[in-house]
């Protein structure tokens, strides 16, 4: 008898075949059992008939508790009242192990308990959605660089300095070399391998010791960096651009049926695709001003702002051009005006807030030197960065995106904690 996965049930109409998977609920009515069984792939409603199974196989059907594993026997046929749905006439139930008392039930639970069962909580309907989702969307990201001759380039996550300060790092201890850190980003790294093959990207965990405890942040989480030679500030925009725009119509193709069981307003995500809004720095900041904000000119936006600067926009914003003073010392200048650097957030609708942080790289060895020093960085550390502006220096861009803020829109999910499987946060290192 052949096994099969439920999402190619169609194709063995009326024929005998095997499932093998759990269940997700059951329902009794006399001599009928309805098991709902799922397997990764999907799920499908079981009919056991106490007649055509037997009395033996019909009271292990009723005995199955939530999540009991089993390999099922039956005959899919067309679902006498739902369109497109399936159901599958049981012809032999083989339990695999019979669970009892599930912890994760109908009822309401609090956050802090399905935290601390996230093992358990990761089976339920919703969270195996926003997982196929966040499986869709990480191969998105990577088939859209593919396809514009990027290069995976993978970076250390062990490093023995910052890339963007050191107050968010996690210290080891190495060896005796003395202490390393926990990769905040594979940025620098990713601009070596510009040098050799163009553009590259790099896809993995990174890691921050921020002190926040919003629906936003995690200590832990996956970030994709990608880095061009020869792409300025305009290309570098439209490149990211097309990869978010190429990520919503790939969600919207391959996981409509989870999106509906997230509930999410799929016509809102259909309007994102569309050409992206651009202001810079100053002006949202006089557009913060001009609605009651308080903001300055050298302010980096809190979630308020970012949720202002969107309100009402179907389509993600580019915040561009920001001050100096408060992005990154490898950033370049803006050349028409020096207090200004090439760099872009962009700022997701319906209150996500940005989901990539991206500039023009400085190219200047000079230029670059000065600032480190300026900024006190220990130029033997950084020598190796530095060489890069010695031999063949170009213009060059990059950007990153943080795997699970994109998830968190796509899904519509109102907190982080949600789009990977264990989360980390400063308050939670466990399971």
């Amino acid at each position: 008898m052949k096994y099969i996965f439920i999402k190619d049930i169609a194709q063995y109409e009326g024929q005998e075949i095997c499932l093998k998977g759990w269940v997700r609920n059951t329902r009794h009515s006399g001599k009928l059992v309805f098991i709902i069984v799922r397997d990764g792939t999907g799920e499908i409603q079981s009919v056991a008939f106490r007649p055509d199974l037997g009395d033996d196989k019909f009271e292990i059907a009723k005995s199955l508790g939530l999540e009991s594993s089993l390999i099922i026997h039956g005959i899919p046929k067309k679902h006498p009242k739902l369109e497109n749905t399936y159901e599958l006439q049981v012809t032999d139930i083989q339990p695999i192990q019979i669970a009892h008392d599930y912890p994760i039930s109908k009822k309401e639970h609090g956050p802090d308990f399905l935290l601390e069962n996230r093992h358990l909580w990761l089976r339920s309907p919703k969270q195996r959605s926003i997982m196929k989702v966040r499986h869709t969307v990480y191969h998105a990201i990577c088939d859209y660089l593919n396809q514009n001759s990027f290069y995976r380039f993978d970076s250390p996550i062990l490093t023995p300095n910052a890339c963007e300060g050191t107050t968010t790092l996690f210290e080891v201890p190495y060896f005796d070399e003395g202490s390393a850190y926990l990769s905040q980003s594979g940025q620098l790294y990713l601009e070596t391998g510009i040098m050799s093959l163009g553009r590259v990207y790099d896809f993995g965990p990174v890691f921050r010791a921020e002190k926040s405890k919003t629906r936003k942040h995690l200590t832990e989480f996956w970030m994709m960096d990608a880095e061009a030679a020869f792409v300025e500030h305009d290309e570098n925009l439209a490149i990211q651009e097309g990869l978010i725009r190429f990520v919503i119509r790939t969600v919207l193709e391959k996981n409509h049926d989870d999106l509906v069981i997230l509930e999410r307003d799929i016509e809102q995500l259909k309007k994102a695709d569309a050409p992206f809004k651009k202001m810079t720095h100053r002006e949202a900041v006089e557009y913060l001003r001009s609605k009651g904000s308080e903001i300055d000119y050298n302010s980096d936006l809190g979630a308020q702002d970012e949720a202002m600067l969107t309100e009402g926009s179907d389509v993600p914003v580019f915040i561009e051009k920001w001050p100096q003073a408060i992005k990154a010392f490898y950033m370049k200048r803006d050349p028409e005006n020096e207090d200004y650097v090439l760099g872009a957030d962009l700022i997701a609708p319906e209150g996500f807030g940005e989901i990539i942080g991206g500039s023009q790289r400085e190219d200047d060895y000079d230029l670059l030197k000065y600032r480190m020093e300026q900024d006190k960085m220990d130029l033997d550390e950084y020598k190796w960065y530095l060489d890069l502006r010695q031999y063949g220096s170009v213009p060059h861009s990059g950007f990153g995106i943080g795997l699970e803020r994109l998830v968190t829109w796509m899904t519509g999910t109102k907190h982080i904690r949600e789009t990977i499987p264990f989360p980390r946060m400063i308050y939670r290192i466990y399971p």
